[in-house]
């Protein structure tokens, strides 16, 4: 008996496991025996690692009780190959939190992004420690939060902060240009759930006003960078890069305007990567299937 194809649903699985041989038939085999069809396939093999990396979305017969055969098969193999599995719904649109401190590009492509269909996800809440955004957030209809912080309350505003996460169910929390660390128990409880954009120069520059550095400096290449927060500040692993060249004639506000856009760029692609579960971690590195 066959199944029109308009009654199908689609999983993606992710998986990595020590690299050996007949992982992809394991895989497959398993979805075949029950009618799954594979829409899509890659893997990376880390030699240097020994590991291997495999995502896979696969379409079948509408969801029922032969999908908890398929799962409970899919795990007997992953016990088999010492995997790390995850199946996830190909037509989730999960909730994601946004945290913005002044700056109002990165939260505005997010936003926009969102409305218009280029983003599957839900930004169920914008956090601040500043007022200024509450008008874009009410614009699109996202309930906003405005969070003050010091070094007085630190504690209770990040406690707050991981409420929302929780009572939102949120999956994701996005740093847009949110201007405050994180302390290091907030970045673990966060582990592989926060990604944040910082400005990555050649030569670097940190601080305040860092376009303004780089125009003293005479750089030639600006650029951002979207990596996932850990504990040490940002140095977690790196999702996307965007860069783009830049001269003499441009003043510090047109680096400005340039980074921007950048910014806005590489966040957006990492949190797409993201929720359609294309990046895996690979230690302090990541694997991010195109």
């Amino acid at each position: 008996m066959t199944t029109d194809a308009t009654d199908d649903v689609g999983l993606v699985i992710t998986l990595t496991c020590p690299d050996q041989t007949g992982i992809v038939h394991a895989i497959a085999g398993v979805l075949a025996r029950h009618g799954w069809n594979i829409d899509d396939s890659q893997q990376f093999a880390d030699h240097a690692t020994r590991r291997f990396f495999m995502r896979v979305e696969a379409s079948g017969p509408a969801l029922d009780d032969r999908t908890a055969t398929l799962a409970h098969e899919l795990c007997s193999v992953a016990a088999q190959f010492e995997m790390t599995l995850s199946l996830h719904d190909r037509d989730e649109v999960p909730p994601i939190l946004v945290l913005v401190s002044k700056a109002r590009h990165c939260l505005n492509d997010l936003l926009f992004r969102q409305s218009n269909g280029a983003l599957a996800c839900r930004i169920a809440a914008v956090v601040s420690n500043h007022p200024d955004c509450r008008d874009l957030a009410d614009r699109y209809g996202v309930p906003f939060h405005h969070l003050p912080v010091t070094d007085a309350n630190r504690d209770e505003q990040e406690r707050a902060i991981l409420d929302l996460v929780d009572r939102l169910e949120v999956s994701l929390v996005v740093l847009a240009r949110y201007m405050q660390i994180l302390s290091p128990q907030m970045a673990d409880h966060l582990d592989g759930r926060a990604i944040n954009i910082h400005h990555s120069f050649l030569p670097s520059f940190t601080g305040s006003r860092p376009y303004h550095q780089a125009y003293e400096r005479g750089v030639k290449l600006i650029g951002a960078t979207a990596h996932y927060v850990t504990s040490q500040l940002d140095e977690g692993p790196i999702i996307e890069q965007e860069v783009t060249r830049v001269d003499h004639r441009m003043s510090p506000d047109q680096l400005v305007r340039r980074g921007e856009d950048l910014e806005c760029i590489a966040l957006a692609r990492a949190v797409e990567w993201h929720l359609s579960h294309r990046v895996m971690r690979n230690g302090h590195r990541t694997v991010v299937f195109s």
